[in-house]
């Protein structure tokens, strides 16, 4: 299972989810898909503008949990 780290990184920078929806133009609803894991492809353009808005690399953004 992909988990992302968008609301640790968040908290990390100071910043609200509202402020990251409002930068990136994705509605509150869809980020909140992302980071419960809700949702089944992300585009490469959200991946870049998420590493860049939050200041962080790839890896530091998304983790793969391996399923028990």
């Amino acid at each position: 299972m992909i988990h992302f780290h968008i609301e640790d990184l968040l908290r990390k920078n100071s910043k609200s989810k509202y402020w990251l929806c409002k930068n990136m133009n994705i509605t509150t609803r869809n980020l909140n898909r992302v980071i419960r894991g809700e949702t089944s492809s992300i585009s490469f353009k959200y991946l870049e503008d998420l590493c860049q808005y939050l200041e962080c690399s790839l890896d530091e953004l998304i983790e793969i949990k391996r399923d028990a």
